[in-house]
């Protein structure tokens, strides 16, 4: 595991969360279609449970601090917040 494929996942639990606000949430409730907010809410899923797990594992690679730490797992929760953290803690 290393930064590379954690900011991959990022970016792409950031993208995930962007559509699911974006898109298939209002096609779920204002337009009753319920299928693509399934599909595009278990990828969301998973990619955020990896997100999760890939942080707390590269915590002391990068020698992260916990309020770090706490900052990297709270972007993950607030939309573009991902993109903001890559930029932020990850670009070397």
């Amino acid at each position: 595991m290393n930064i590379k494929n954690f900011r991959i996942i990022s970016i792409l639990e950031g993208i995930s969360y962007l559509v699911i606000l974006g898109i298939t949430m209002p096609l779920k409730y204002m337009a009753d279609q319920h299928g693509p907010n399934q599909y595009v809410g278990m990828m969301h899923g998973i990619l955020f449970i990896l997100y999760v797990l890939m942080a707390v594992a590269l915590k002391n690679r990068q020698n992260w601090s916990a309020p770090t730490l706490g900052i990297i797992l709270l972007c993950s929760i607030i939309p573009f917040g991902t993109f903001w953290m890559d930029r932020k803690y990850l670009r070397a």
